[in-house]
């Protein structure tokens, strides 16, 4: 029997809702907080993350100077340290004879310090605010100098909050300034008090009441005495740590402080920094960028060429060889744009269009060079900077003089290489040809192909000593094929090929297992050069580019080095070699007739005679150096 609907519709009582005890009032929802209480709710919205955060950024240590390396530092600390930094360079655009900042950093007492001289804040009472003008700018957010929009800015500052933030987020800030037009000196000290910093408006002169408002929190007198001496500001504060969840200035903070500093010195052109009581030693900006070149060499193993422009007084520049990508360091008005901007790709892209076209000239292997790869594509609109900064063609000369041309060939020339490799057999041949100057082993490509080993040689000469060499052990087991010069450095596309087919290699495999090497057409590499820097840089250059392409080689003795003596000294029937200079040296000073010895130097393998080389491969063993006293000679 069916039910009936009744049941279905008939209504019942609803349940009343019980009241939630942690239900939040409309007024706990919803908030209002003052300006000051937001910026202390929300720090990240003005002075960024106040959580440590780690990154890979330039820092200058005490040990290893200027280095990049992983830091972990919190960005609000930094950015109030900066704030106030960049105060005081920026006054050098205010009066042109500021030539000095001071800045100490007491890690033990936490307290920064940041002193220049030049003109001084103005110590006059502002007749609107009722409140002397250094108060005003240190004590009170939202006062700036830089809201007039109709005045081109060349300074840090713009919003009204700056060097007010470092106050806020500080146990306690000090102001110090001495102004000739005032003719009074300034002294205003701002303490903690509960969440907010009180400017004290009692101030005295010569013991006289100036003005007496009535401030409910005195945290502080302001002092106002007579000028006297030379105008300066300084600026000294304690950071509140715990509201950075620090405890102490720790090592990294202090290094990226440490190199904002140096920033300054190089970024302020006839400004003296003096850090920590000791004066930094650049002289501009040109021997600041030498800081981040040092050691660094080029693919010739030479130091970087630095282009350097001062195109006028607002834009300088420098250009140089970067070790991957694009990179950049760069100041505007004082700050560091670590992250670029429309200006360097101002000066960039003017730099990229020449060189795209030299490397479309030189571009014969036919690789396809494409704007990301030259950063062509940041083709941003050019906003108004205010100043213009046209490179010379002196300048865009000497950019496409100084390695960076060398460099996308090498790239261009290496893909190409790649591009063979990839089409190379992987059918190991017994007999190869299209090699000129190869004397290839008997047994090279056979099933003896493991024992063989291939002689590289540096130049011709060193070939045919080689090969008079090879007279005493025979041909079946050894091969010879002459280097040009320094041929990885220059990456001609033709002598690594060379190379590669001679060996068998085949690219980006793996050769970790034994039986792998036995798909090569030889298992060893012996290097054959000069006893000088020509000759060491080739070795090292051919361990880094076996090193770079099959890594899995060097796990196995792949690479050894055939040395000749340098020195050769004889008396009578004896008869003494020395293959270093100290080595000569250390042998000579035990002597007591050294002139009846007949001494005979060797000034490259082409000076050893036939003779000497069969005596060189006669006693093979006292000649082959492995792979790891290579890289010891080689430094």
């Amino acid at each position: 029997m069916a039910q009936p609907l009744k049941n279905f519709l008939e209504n019942k009582p609803l349940d009343k809702t019980k009241k939630d005890p942690k239900r939040l009032s409309v007024e706990r929802i919803y908030q209002k907080k003052t300006q000051l209480e937001h910026i202390l709710l929300r720090p990240d919205s003005y002075i960024g993350s106040v959580e440590p955060v780690t990154q890979q950024l330039w820092v200058y240590d005490e040990v290893l100077g200027l280095n990049s390396r992983d830091v972990t530092f919190v960005p609000g600390l930094y950015k109030i340290f900066d704030e106030i930094l960049v105060n005081a360079a920026d006054n050098k655009q205010r009066d042109k004879s500021m030539n000095c900042i001071k800045i100490n950093i007491d890690v033990e007492n936490n307290t920064i310090s940041v002193w220049n001289n030049g003109k001084g804040i103005p110590v006059v009472q502002h007749k609107v605010e009722k409140v002397f003008v250094p108060a005003l700018i240190f004590g009170q957010l939202l006062t700036s100098s830089n809201y007039d929009d109709d005045e081109k800015k060349v300074t840090g500052g713009r919003n009204g909050y700056g060097a007010k933030l470092c106050n806020i987020f500080s146990t306690k800030f000090t102001v110090e300034t001495a102004c000739k037009e005032s003719k009074k000196n300034f002294k205003q000290v701002w303490g903690m008090l509960t969440t907010f910093y009180i400017c004290v408006i009692t101030v005295t002169c010569k013991g006289k009441c100036l003005h007496d408002g009535n401030a409910s929190h005195r945290l502080g007198d302001s002092n106002i005495t007579p000028f006297g001496g030379d105008e300066f500001t300084c600026i000294t504060f304690t950071p509140d740590l715990s509201k950075f969840k620090m405890s102490t200035l720790d090592k990294d903070t202090v290094a990226l402080m440490t190199r904002r500093a140096y920033d300054i010195a190089g970024a302020s052109k006839g400004v003296r920094v003096v850090l920590n009581g000791k004066k930094i030693p650049l002289t501009g900006f040109r021997s600041y960028v030498d800081m981040y070149l040092k050691d660094k060499l080029d693919e010739a193993g030479n130091p970087l060429t630095v282009v350097h422009e001062i195109v006028n007084d607002r834009w300088e520049v420098c250009l140089t060889l970067s070790e991957k990508g694009f990179q950049q360091v760069s100041f505007t008005n004082s700050i560091a744009t670590t992250k670029g901007g429309r200006h360097v790709d101002y000066v960039a892209d003017q730099v990229v269009a020449k060189l795209i076209d030299v490397v479309k000239k030189k571009n014969k292997a036919g690789v396809a060079v494409k704007p990301f790869q030259t950063k062509e594509n940041m083709t941003l609109q050019q906003k108004t900077f205010g100043s213009v900064c046209p490179l010379s063609g002196h300048f865009i000369k000497e950019a496409t003089s100084c390695g960076i041309v060398e460099s996308i060939m090498n790239w261009v020339k290496f893909k190409a290489q790649n591009q063979l490799n990839k089409k190379c057999s992987s059918v190991k041949h017994t007999k190869i040809k299209g090699v000129p100057k190869l004397d290839d082993a008997n047994d090279a490509g056979g099933k003896n192909s493991i024992g063989c080993t291939l002689i590289l040689t540096e130049g011709d000469s060193a070939k045919t000593l080689a090969v008079s060499g090879l007279g005493v052990v025979g041909r079946d087991r050894y091969g010879v094929f002459p280097l040009r010069g320094k041929m990885l450095n220059i990456m001609e596309n033709n002598e690594i090929n060379s190379v590669i087919k001679i060996l068998g290699l085949q690219y980006k495999k793996n050769y970790s297992d034994p039986e792998s090497l036995k798909t090569l057409r030889y298992g060893k590499i012996m290097i054959m050069t000069d006893q000088d820097q020509d000759g060491s840089h080739i070795k090292g250059l051919l361990i880094n580019f076996i090193h770079h392409n099959w890594p899995s080689l060097l796990r196995h003795n792949f690479l050894e080095e055939f040395i000749t003596p340098i020195i050769k000294v004889s008396h009578k029937k004896e008869h003494i070699s020395f293959y270093s200079i100290p080595e000569y040296n250390a042998w000579k000073d035990t002597q007591t007739n050294l002139k009846s010895w007949r001494t005979k130097y060797y000034k490259g393998l082409g000076t050893s005679t036939s003779q000497e080389a069969k005596e060189y491969f006669s006693d093979m063993q006292k000649h082959r150096i492995p792979k790891k006293k290579i890289e010891e000679r080689c430094g």
